[in-house]
């Protein structure tokens, strides 16, 4: 028999994670743990984390939910194709907490190179919205760090200084040495999003993500037909639950990429089919973390480990907060890497 339990922490940045949406000052996540009633001692643990602004679930449910699933733990199995399809983030955290507890809580979710340290995942450097000149000391510290490609927050501070920015990025370095994404969150609107993207390409940046805000689907497929650079789908992927939703999605937007974010589309398999679809369309895709504690980027980490990447992956944000989960986990010289000599710290967790 099945017993569990749910608790919540919150996670504090070391410095202010600026978006287009707002600050981030605080990020309250909430751990499934798992055991079975004759092995106490073995605890499985999942994260459900999700982001506010983005995901379309709300705390409330999430907890009502993990209530839900601690007072009767008989049917987590047939509940992922259930109800909790509505509620990614807690369907992603069960996911995670079954599979940790087949692996005696180990946390070894997906053994591999990457888990036995011989092969680190290549990832980019993040850099957050600040002032211009925060933001020009944040690139400098992601190239300094080995990072070879570089994603850029922009829609906050004014188009002109993100572009120049950017401009003197690549007037020092060229695309072999740097490559350059931006993420707008939607920042833009129809009217505006031509013109940015035209002087985006005219950067050689590699990609934008979400250039206009998620629903609008008509001007993002006249922008994705007439791109002069690859729009990435990243906000719009949420809250689409159902194969045949994604699928139209993908069908009428025609995008040349996707961001696929497990905590927010719905956990691996969710995620798998996303992949699966996008293959099917020839669409690129690349694996991103959406500010999870140590818990759940490690499960997005190994599973990203099995699969057929391709370029820089969004897994580098596990050094953003300054009371994490002490994990296994490290980002260094463009890479996240699996130290397996580093032991998990789970005393917050498990108590």
């Amino acid at each position: 028999m099945i017993r569990a339990a749910w608790k919540e922490i919150t996670l504090t940045p070391r410095f202010e994670l600026g978006t287009s949406k707002g600050a981030i000052n605080a990020r309250t996540v909430w751990y499934l743990i798992a055991w079975h009633a004759d092995r106490p001692e073995v605890r499985g643990i999942g994260e459900a984390a999700l982001f506010p602004g983005h995901s379309k679930e709300f705390p409330a449910e999430v907890k009502t939910k993990l209530l839900e699933l601690c007072l009767d733990t008989s049917n987590w199995r047939e509940r992922l194709n259930g109800d909790l399809v509505e509620v990614p983030s807690v369907r992603f955290a069960v996911e995670q907490c079954l599979k940790d507890l087949d692996a005696s809580g180990s946390k070894m979710l997906y053994p591999s190179a990457f888990t036995l340290g011989q092969h680190g995942i290549l990832i980019n450097g993040l850099v957050w919205m600040g002032d211009k000149s925060t933001m020009q000391q944040r690139i400098r510290e992601q190239i300094d760090k080995g990072f070879t490609t570089v994603k850029m927050k922009i829609g906050a501070i004014g188009i002109e200084d993100e572009l120049a920015l950017l401009k003197a990025v690549r007037s020092e370095f060229s695309t072999k040495d740097i490559t350059l994404r931006v993420d707008a969150n939607g920042a833009f609107d129809a009217r505006s999003a031509p013109d940015v993207l035209k002087r985006l390409a005219d950067l050689d940046v590699e990609s934008i993500e979400q250039p206009v805000p998620p629903g609008l689907y008509e001007v993002m497929e006249e922008l994705c037909a007439s791109a002069p650079l690859p729009i990435a789908l990243d906000e719009d992927l949420i809250g689409l639950n159902t194969r045949d939703a994604k699928s139209d999605l993908l069908d009428q937007v025609k995008p040349q990429r996707i961001v696929i974010k497990p905590s927010l589309v719905g956990g691996w398999a969710a995620a798998e089919e996303w992949i699966a679809l996008a293959n099917e369309r020839k669409i690129g895709w690349w694996i991103t973390s959406a500010l999870e504690s140590s818990i759940g980027l490690n499960a997005i980490a190994q599973w990203t480990a099995t699969l057929a990447t391709h370029g820089a992956q969004g897994l580098g944000t596990g050094n953003v907060y300054a009371n994490n989960i002490p994990c296994p986990l490290v980002a260094a010289r463009g890479e996240l890497r699996y130290r397996p000599e580093l032991e998990w710290d789970l005393s917050r967790i498990i108590s």
